[in-house]
C-alpha cells in the first residue's frame, strides 16, 4: 500500500486490461515497474498501461500484448507498444511486462538524455543584454 501511494503521489498510474481478466497481482506488478520508471525519470506525469490478448484462433497460441504510454510535460508522451509475433510470442505475461518495461526504460533514457542535452544547450547561450536605462 505504501508503494502505491508513493507513485500516485507525483504520478497518475492507469492500468487498463482488455480481453483479460483484472488481477490484483498483475496490476500491483505494472505499478512496481512504474515506480522503478518514475525513480529514473522524473519528468513522468502520467502512465497508461494496457495489457490486452487480442482475438486469437484455437491454432494460434495466446499472445500478451502490453502498451505503456508516458506522460512528459511540454512535449508528446512516449508510447511503447511491445507486441512479438512468431516463435517469439509472449505466451508468459510476467515476461511480457517485464520486455515492454524494459524499451519503455531505454527510451526513458534515451528522452531524458536529449532534454539534458537541450538544457546544457540553452544554458550556454548568451542572453542578450539589457541597457542599463531600459527596465
Amino acid at each position: 500500500m505504501a508503494l502505491e501511494r508513493a507513485v500516485s503521489m507525483a504520478t497518475q498510474v492507469e492500468v487498463h486490461f482488455h480481453g483479460i481478466e483484472r488481477s490484483a497481482a498483475v496490476e500491483q506488478r505494472v505499478r512496481e515497474k512504474v515506480a522503478k520508471l518514475e525513480k529514473l525519470f522524473s519528468r513522468m506525469t502520467s502512465c497508461r498501461v494496457a495489457v490486452e490478448v487480442p482475438q486469437r484462433s484455437a491454432d494460434k497460441p495466446k499472445v500478451y500484448q502490453v502498451k505503456i504510454e508516458i506522460g512528459v510535460p511540454r512535449r508528446a508522451p512516449l508510447v511503447v507498444s511491445h507486441e512479438r509475433t512468431g516463435s517469439h510470442a509472449n505466451e508468459d505475461l510476467p515476461l511480457a511486462i517485464r520486455e515492454a518495461f524494459e524499451t519503455a526504460l531505454r527510451k526513458v533514457r534515451g528522452t531524458s538524455a536529449k532534454i539534458a542535452q537541450r538544457s546544457r544547450i540553452e544554458r550556454g547561450r548568451r542572453r542578450p543584454s539589457v541597457p542599463n536605462g531600459a527596465a
